[in-house]
């Protein structure tokens, strides 16, 4: 049985590149950039008004002019315009390029407004600062610098600058193609009303979700307990994916023929078994210039923890995504557990109010409660050499939510 840093390590060795293909940055969000992209020209582009009011020449301010005739107004979209009249003032909106020969930006709630025969006076009211509420050219990032770098998750953010820099194509990495294989006799469709010895399939839709939020769509297969009907399909999906995930039927039971058909239809088995619970009969190899295959058991709390320990970081590694580390948390009550194993408790999580990551165990009765995972956010790792986990240890904690 081998320990799970083993076990992770011998995983993360094979690591593999699915390569990369350019999509629309529309359709980019979730995906793993793998390029650099650059500020096309200085941000701000120009010198930006940040408040409606008004633009002065500050000089005039300061020789003590407090009230100022209005030439025009620049508004947001307009070409660049000049004053004229040093003494004047031009009215300016936010988001306009700030009017040539002014160098300051009075808001209107500084200002009182008055008019006179068809003439507008502004008289300022508050103390002016010279540059105020002005948006600098190229303060945010002059032209050429690296705004994005490979290895970052695009999200809501990221699809803003790609836009603002008119990066309308991007380079991601390539999803892999990845097959979900649920096995049992016991197990029906979802649509259909179980007879008092089925169950619904319900594994492998958790899995599809969790892999949705990698961007991945993954099939769904469904096999019997039956080495020819096994051997048959497997032998179909094999070329056809880069990654298989099954679940079930990889324990000693009499009908556990998965570990056996994988071998035979050309799998290196690189370890089965890990010392953990849950998911102890976790089973893991890999097919020469063929799919990686992990094998999870077929209770729906180990198969859970099992991808979140293991699959989700194998694949964030291959898509190249740089955040692929657990977190820490804070226990928040005395565990025991006394079994030489590593145990992945379900926890719910809060944050204290110094910022650090609490955990207090979700009532949980087993692998088989895939309920319990409903009061839970994450597993944490207590390590196999210990038997009493005090309160307000920390420990590594694997989220899912």
């Amino acid at each position: 049985m081998m320990r799970v840093p083993e076990a992770f390590a011998a995983i993360m060795a094979t690591v593999r590149d699915f390569g990369t293909e350019t999509v629309p940055f529309e359709k980019a969000t979730g995906r793993v950039l793998r390029e650099t992209i650059y500020a096309d020209r200085p941000f701000p582009p120009f010198d930006r008004v940040m408040m409606d009011g008004i633009s002065i020449y500050y000089d005039s301010y300061i020789r003590g002019q407090r009230v100022f005739g209005l030439e025009d107004v620049q508004a947001a979209g307009m070409p660049q315009m000049q004053l004229r009249n040093l003494a004047d003032c031009m009215e300016v909106m936010t988001g306009a390029v700030l009017p040539d020969l002014t160098d300051t930006v009075i808001p209107y709630e500084h200002l009182d407004i008055s008019e006179h025969e068809g003439f507008r006076r502004f008289t300022i009211v508050k103390e002016v600062k010279k540059g105020q509420f002005i948006h600098r050219a190229g303060s945010d990032a002059p032209e050429g610098k690296p705004l994005l770098e490979p290895g970052i998750r695009l999200g809501a953010a990221e699809a803003g600058v790609l836009a603002t820099v008119g990066k309308t194509q991007v380079l991601v990495s390539k999803l892999p193609r990845v097959v979900l294989i649920a096995t049992g006799n016991e197990l029906v469709p979802v649509e259909n009303k179980p007879e008092a010895h089925q169950l619904r399939i319900s594994n492998i839709y958790n899995l599809a979700a969790a892999l949705q939020g990698l961007g991945i769509q993954a099939e769904m297969v469904h096999l019997p307990d039956d080495i020819q009907h096994l051997t048959t399909h497997l032998n179909k999906l094999i070329p056809a994916a880069d990654l298989l995930i099954c679940t079930g039927a990889v324990s000693a039971g009499k009908y556990d023929h998965l570990p056996e058909v994988l071998k035979k239809a050309g799998m290196q088995e690189i370890f089965h078994t890990v010392q953990q619970r849950p998911g102890k009969p976790l089973l893991f190899g890999a097919f020469q210039n063929g799919p990686v295959v992990f094998a999870l058991p077929g209770n729906p709390v180990s198969g859970f923890m099992c991808y979140y320990r293991y699959v989700q970081p194998w694949l964030k590694a291959c898509l190249q995504d740089a955040a692929n580390k657990p977190e820490f948390a804070v226990l928040e009550e005395d565990v025991t557990f006394d079994k030489p194993l590593e145990y992945y408790l379900p926890v719910k999580l809060k944050c204290s109010p110094e910022g650090a990551w609490l955990a207090t165990p979700a009532v949980y009765h087993g692998s088989g409660d895939l309920a319990s995972l409903l009061l839970a956010d994450a597993f944490m790792a207590l390590p196999a050499d210990q038997d009493v986990f005090r309160k307000g240890s920390s420990f590594p904690v694997w989220k899912f939510r």
